[in-house]
């Protein structure tokens, strides 16, 4: 939730909360429903995979440490950790803060995956000093197969089972969000690019509408090391001004199975995060799990 301190603001109308639910209602409904659609396809690419002569060697497709969220899965049957550190310097509603996060990523079946993110441990300069973030469960579903510069594209939605009760960073946090996501790849660079659709409430219980978006780049420098570079923006509803900022990091692959990670950010308007410091690992569960 996002906890903004402007208590001036006026109540929405009834009218405009009952289109903003409405339409969260009908796009959860669209994502939920669209996998279905993809189960014949899955099953096929899965028995595809099954009858190739070469075992099958499962790599790891991290989603850190940049704001974007690949638009590829991970392997199917596979579980994947995104575990790191975030600390971060002079922000709307702090000084300092450092917090630990994880994202657990599970594909079902190759074009659907099932997320869950929390930060289970926060420590601040303000009140309070000691806490947890949030927690918040989702799900995404490939609409598009690409590949090379062809875009895989796919979209995704998130919501906010529990509410964190310490402060957030610049873009706050959203109680229902929806995603569209494509990456490619383009002349030995890689993108991914996403726009968010977020619903966000203040502690009056005011819910507005906040929007995003984003664009990486990354390319590998030999065989282990790779380096990233992204440009994102998010407004601020209830700051009526923009969070902007890029972002630069460089990942080591350690094994197909492991990569570590380690940026920082850079906020570019005055209610941006000023400085944001991200470190972490990708680990992929070299055991597949079998559900039935």
């Amino acid at each position: 939730m996002r906890h903004d301190r402007e208590s001036h603001e006026p109540p929405m109308r009834l009218h405009a909360k009952a289109r903003w639910r409405s339409l969260f209602f009908w796009v959860f409904v669209i994502i939920v429903a669209a996998p279905l659609f993809l189960v014949s396809a899955s099953a096929q690419a899965d028995s595809k995979t099954n009858a190739a002569s070469q075992p099958y060697s499962p790599t790891a497709n991290p989603g850190r440490p940049t704001v974007s969220t690949p638009a590829t899965l991970t392997p199917a049957g596979y579980l994947q950790f995104e575990t790191g550190i975030l600390a971060a310097w002079h922000s709307p509603e702090f000084s300092k803060q450092t917090g630990l996060n994880e994202v657990i990523k599970f594909t079902v079946v190759p074009r659907l995956e099932l997320l869950a993110g929390s930060s289970p441990y926060v420590h601040s300069d303000t009140h309070p000093e000691n806490g947890t973030g949030g927690m918040t469960l989702g799900a995404q579903a490939v609409l598009w197969m690409g590949e090379g510069a062809r875009p895989t594209l796919a979209a995704s939605y998130f919501r906010q089972v529990i509410s964190g009760g310490t402060p957030d960073l610049d873009i706050g946090s959203a109680s229902n969000s929806v995603i569209l996501l494509a990456s490619a790849d383009v002349k030995g660079f890689h993108y991914d690019t996403n726009y968010l659709f977020n619903e966000v409430e203040s502690d009056q219980g005011v819910r507005r509408a906040q929007f995003g978006q984003t664009l990486s780049l990354s390319h590998g420098l030999g065989s282990r090391f790779g380096v990233s570079g992204e440009l994102w923006d998010f407004t601020q509803p209830f700051l009526r001004n923009y969070a902007v900022g890029n972002l630069w990091a460089v990942n080591y692959n350690a094994k197909k199975t492991l990569v570590f990670d380690m940026g920082f950010d850079r906020g570019l308007t005055a209610t941006s995060t000023r400085w944001e410091f991200l470190a972490g690992f990708t680990y992929l569960l070299p055991k597949k799990l079998h559900l039935h």
